[in-house]
This record gives C-alpha cells, sequence and structure tokens, in this order.
C-alpha cells in the first residue's frame, strides 16, 4: 500500500505497514482542527503547561514572508562587507541555526560574488586553530549565540585580528551580531561598536531554520534568499488544509511511528540535493521531542546502503529523495520526502510540531540543556580546572595511542580495544542505542565518522537484532541530540571520543583554554549522564590519527 501527498513542491510518500498507522492519526489530527489552529498559531494545541512558552515560540510560521525584509536590511552593510574584501565569512555560534546556516550555504543558490561561509559550532582548538590561520584580511565573524563556547570564539578573534595590526575601529567591523533587540548580546555588541542585526524575538534556533540568525550569515554569502523563501511559502499556502497536507502527513507518520513502537528514526538522503539538510533534521527532531522519556531518535546513516538502514522492530526509515527500487518483502515500510530546501525547513519543523502534539510533548520546551551546561560550568570554576580534575584518572585500557576510560567492570575483563568496544555493544539495551560523541576537529579528524558505520556493522554481527548507531560532534550535538540523550527514553549507551590537543588556543580574559573548555563540556555531559544512570565510555586518541586508524582497524 502506498500514500503519496504531493503539494506546495513537497512530495511525500508513505508506504507498507505506515499508511494505515498514519491514516488513523491523520484523521484524528484533521477532525481535531489541528492544521487550522497550528496555522492560526494557537498555543494550546500542546496542553495548558506548554502553552505560555508556546506563545512566544510560534513566529517560524510566519518567517516565510516576514524575513523577506531582511535582503533590504542587511543591503547596505553587505556591501561595504563586499568593498573591504570580506568575503570569509565565519559563523560563531551554536544549535539550529548553526546547522541551517551551513546547510543553505552548501544547497541553495547564490545571487552576486559566491563568498566562503565557514561555521564554528565547536570548541575544538585544532578546527578553531585552522579557521584562525586562514586569511584573517578576508574575515567577518557573524555572533550567533551567547553560550560559553561562543563567548569564547569571539574573544580568540577580537584578539587575533588585534595581533594582525587592525586598530580598535577596524577590529569593531570585522564582527556582526545577530541578537534580540534587548538582548545583553545586543548591548555588549553595540558597546564596542559591532554591527547588529535584529532577530526575532517569537523564534528559538531550532524551529528558526528560516530565521535572521541563520539567514543573515548566509545572505552574506551570497545565498539568494528570496529563492529559498519563495520555496517556502510555496509550501505555506498549503498548511491549513487538513489534507493534501504533505506537512501534516509527515508529521501523523512520524508521530504514529513513536506510539507505535517504532521510535529510533533512520534518515538516509538518496540524491536529494540537500547538502547537510539531514543533521539539521537530526537536531530538530531530537530536540523538540525527546523528553518526559519519550520521543523519536533520529538516526543519521551514510546513505541507503549503509549499516543501521536495515529494516528492525523498532526502526522506521525515512528516505531524503527519492526512493530505490527495493525489491523484497517487508523490506517496502517506510517514508521518503522530496522538495526543495526551503520548503523542506518549513516542511519539518510543522510536521515535528504536530508530531509532538500525537507523542504528548512540549516541543519547544529544552528541560535538560540547562544540566550539561551547568556541570561544564561547574568544572571550570573548579580549583584544579576541568582537565587536570579528569585526567589524571588512570585509564582502564591502554591500547597504544588509544586509552579506554570506564568502569574496570563494565569492561568484563578485555585485554584489547576491539573487545572492549564489543563489550560497549553488547551492553547496549535491547530497543536501545549506543550514541558516539566525538569532541575533535570536524576537519582534520573527519574520519572519526566513519566509526559510525563500522559500529553498526559490528553491533550487526554481535547480536540478533542490529545496534541503532549515533554519531555527533562535541560540543555542537549537546544543542541537537543532547536533548534526547537526557529527557528521551532511558535506553542510550555513550561512547565519548576526546583527543590529545598538540597546540592549545588561549581564551583572551577567561581563565582556561579552548582545549580545556572543551574537555570541560566533554565531562560536563558525560557527568550529567552518568549521574542519569546512562553507560558511558570514554576512549581518549593520545595521538589523533594514529588512534582514529587504530579504531577503525580495531572494528574492521
Amino acid at each position: 500500500m502506498t500514500s503519496v501527498v504531493t503539494a506546495g513542491g513537497i512530495s511525500v510518500t508513505i508506504r507498507g505497514t505506515v499508511v494505515d498507522e498514519s491514516e488513523t492519526v491523520l484523521d484524528r489530527l484533521a477532525s481535531d482542527g489541528v492544521p487550522s489552529s497550528l496555522s492560526s498559531r494557537n498555543a494550546k494545541l500542546w496542553g495548558p503547561d506548554a502553552a505560555p512558552l508556546a506563545a512566544r515560540r510560534l513566529g517560524w510560521l510566519g518567517l516565510p514572508e516576514m524575513s523577506r525584509s531582511l535582503p533590504d536590511r542587511i543591503a547596505g552593510p553587505a556591501e561595504e562587507f563586499r568593498d573591504a574584501g570580506l568575503d570569509r565569512i565565519v559563523v560563531a555560534g551554536t544549535g539550529g541555526a548553526a546547522i541551517a546556516a551551513e546547510a543553505i550555504h552548501r544547497t541553495a543558490a547564490r545571487t552576486g560574488p559566491d563568498a566562503e561561509l565557514v561555521v564554528l559550532d565547536t570548541t575544538d582548538p585544532h578546527e578553531v586553530s585552522a579557521v584562525l590561520a586562514g586569511d584573517l584580511g578576508r574575515t567577518l565573524v557573524v555572533v550567533a549565540g551567547d553560550d560559553v563556547g561562543t563567548r569564547s570564539l569571539r574573544r580568540v578573534f577580537g584578539r587575533a585580528f588585534s595581533e594582525a595590526g587592525l586598530d580598535r575601529a577596524e577590529l569593531a567591523r570585522r564582527f556582526v551580531a545577530v541578537a534580540e533587540p534587548g538582548s545583553e548580546l545586543e548591548r555588549a555588541a553595540r558597546e564596542v561598536g559591532h554591527h547588529v542585526v535584529q532577530a526575532e524575538t517569537d523564534v528559538d534556533g531550532r524551529f528558526g531554520a528560516l530565521g535572521v540568525a541563520a539567514l543573515a550569515p548566509a545572505a552574506l554569502a551570497g545565498t539568494d534568499l528570496l529563492a529559498l523563501l519563495d520555496e517556502a511559502d510555496r509550501l505555506a499556502g498549503v498548511l491549513r488544509q487538513p489534507y493534501d497536507n504533505p506537512a501534516l502527513a509527515l508529521g501523523a507518520a512520524l508521530g504514529s511511528s513513536a506510539l507505535g513502537g517504532r521510535d529510533k528514526l533512520v534518515i538516509a538522503d538518496h540524491g536529494s540535493g540537500l547538502h547537510g539538510f539531514a543533521g539539521w533534521a537530526e537536531q530538530l527532531v531530537a530536540g523538540a521531542l525527546g523528553k518526559d522519556g519519550r520521543g523519536l531518535l533520529p538516526v543519521v546513516v551514510e546513505g541507503v546502503e549503509s549499516p543501521g538502514f536495515e529494516l528492525t522492530g523498532d526502526l522506521r526509515r525515512l528516505i531524503l529523495g527519492r526512493r530505490p527500487d527495493e525489491p523484497g518483502p517487508g523490506r517496502e515500510a517506510g517514508v521518503s520526502v522530496a522538495g526543495p530546501l526551503g520548503a523542506q525547513f518549513l516542511l519539518w519543523e510543522y510536521a515535528v510540531a504536530v508530531a509532538a502534539r500525537v507523542i504528548g510533548v512540549d516541543p519547544f520546551a529544552e528541560p535538560d540543556t540547562g544540566e550539561s551546561r551547568d556541570s561544564t560550568a561547574a568544572l571550570l570554576r573548579s580549583e584544579e580546572g576541568a582537565a587536570p580534575t579528569v585526567v589524571r584518572r588512570p585509564p582502564a585500557l591502554v591500547s597504544d595511542a588509544v586509552e579506554v576510560h570506564a568502569p574496570e567492570e563494565s569492561l568484563r575483563g578485555a585485554k584489547t580495544l576491539g573487545e572492549a568496544l564489543e563489550t560497549v555493544l553488547e551492553d547496549v539495551p535491547d530497543r536501545g542505542y549506543l550514541a558516539v560523541l566525538a569532541y575533535l576537529d570536524r576537519a582534520g579528524d573527519a574520519a572519526a565518522a566513519g566509526l559510525r558505520p563500522l559500529l553498526a556493522a559490528r553491533g550487526a554481527r554481535l547480536r540478533r537484532n542490529p545496534v541503532p548507531v549515533t554519531f555527533g560532534w562535541g560540543p555542537r550535538y549537546l544543542h541537537a541530540t543532547g536533548q534526547y540523550h537526557k529527557g528521551g527514553p532511558p535506553n542510550g549507551t555513550f561512547l565519548q571520543v576526546t583527543g590529545s590537543v598538540t597546540a592549545d588556543v588561549p581564551v583572551p580574559g577567561r581563565p582556561f583554554t579552548l582545549g580545556e573548555l572543551q574537555l570541560a563540556q566533554a565531562f560536563g555531559d558525560q557527568r550529567v549522564l552518568r549521574s542519569l544512570g546512562r553507560p558511558v565510555v570514554r576512549l581518549h586518541l593520545r595521538d589523533r590519527a594514529e588512534g582514529l586508524a587504530q579504531l577503525t582497524e580495531a572494528l574492521s
């Protein structure tokens, strides 16, 4: 059985048993008047407790129209930046907006000169150092956030510009702050003479792919914003419809999957042309739905042939793009979504908001994200500092360039790295998952992402039912799947990967370096996970390249 819903430039195809499950939910959503209520920004859709926050977080529904003024708002400064030769845009920010900006730059059409865009939502000193080593004479920094990592990057780039010979006035012009009116970030930015682009006050980053924080850096890098917004606007026109509404159909499919026990959403791209979009969808689904012990865990895999995309009892498969031919009984069930980037952003935001109602959670609350942030802050305030506090503890196992840090009893006498990794996989609970959390350099240590399919393949060989394996870069994942890890179903096992720092980066005006901050973020999250009873094993790479090669060999 197949159901295809096409409208507004989007096509959602649902196959197999998913059709009956989702249509039951879809009929209930239509009879409850959810499409018109959501389009009218009814804050009571998620219950009375969620209404106060929802009333301040539904501005994303109007962004396809509201954001059309942004190109004119930044036209003057953008021209000044281009005339000054500032065509290397570095985004210092976190969360969904930063990931969306990266996906937009990689996917959307350009107008005018095509500038470089680099997203730095990391505190890894190797990754930051590589960006600092680029052409600072062409660099403009867009600050979109006010967390400790973003503030630290602002200080690091300020010193780098100063050391490059910029005077105070020139240095001030190298920063653009995207900030809500009246915020501390806006006040501080105006005080030192940075250009400020005011952001919406009723949109958070998770649902803000078409908001200022995502679009401003993309526009400065040459993106055709109006074309992107046109794509979204075509879909916006059908969102009130109870039927022939692809966003409502997708929301019903996501919600019914979670209710039916298929609480892992395995996402594979198959020719969608949406580069980096799966990572944005991952943070939206996990953060909006993973709370109160419920949720839908996104598992982004490399492709439809990758380990982990096999159909099992607790998985719902979703393809971005067109579904390939896939013969065989029982392998047809799943969802595929096709359409342009602007419409996809709005589609998924709407669908996830609908799925939250079906599951029974508040899509805008983030009840568990502050715990890791507070734990990190406590480590940074500690007398000895974050790094000495934990690194001095002896590892349970050392294998050449890799240290294994775990309670000795959890390794059950493992003598080799391969045996230790197998114990981690064996200890993932039934219907659980393994999350690989790599506090490394996304560019220089890119091989770390290859651990996900290797672990998934090894888990499938070890166990009768394959183990869903997710992968996230730290600290990026703290603003993405981190909410689900702590607030979703308590069935996760966590494998952190940290690495030695060969050249650290001091944070001006602060008593810590980026390397110490990164380690504090890793250990802060580890401490929270363990306090919740979640198993955490840490692999520390004494040499990053050698350690990753060794891990790859142990899993091959």
